[in-house]
């Protein structure tokens, strides 16, 4: 089981940028077409934005067409938490990273993903560690 990060939320406002803050820790989103993810087809690890936990390979991530990264399954089923949202009049299934609690994004029932799952995650949650970064850690 992995450790759970713990930290204030003065330490994480320290920590993170104001836009990751939003979103990680006040479970903002950011507007679709504008994060740094949404397009990119490098190759490499979707890490978590405040903890650096591992969330998604890029060879899950595909095109899903409405502006955010989409992929369709995590690293690990357990590097990911979920939670019923019932923000803005609608039910829908939040993710979070099961490390710090941050919040990615949410679950839709329309993607390629072995349960049909589609996880929609807001780019400033993330972290794009290039296949070739990683290798240069070993």
């Amino acid at each position: 089981m992995t450790e759970k990060t713990k930290k204030t939320e003065e330490e994480w406002r320290k920590e993170l940028a104001p836009e990751q803050y939003e979103v990680l820790r006040e479970k903002g989103t950011e507007a679709p077409f504008t994060g740094k993810y949404w397009d990119t087809t490098q190759e490499g690890m979707y890490r978590c934005a405040a903890c650096g936990q591992p969330l998604f390979r890029s060879e899950t991530k595909y095109d899903a067409g409405c502006g955010w990264p989409s992929f369709a399954q995590p690293v690990a089923p357990g590097n990911v938490d979920t939670d019923i949202d019932r923000s803005h009049g609608m039910m829908r299934t939040e993710v979070l990273c099961s490390k710090c609690g941050g919040h990615l994004g949410h679950i839709f029932p329309d993607g390629p993903g072995p349960e049909g799952t589609r996880y929609c995650m807001n780019s400033v949650s993330l972290e794009l560690v290039p296949d070739e970064e990683a290798e240069d850690e070993c």
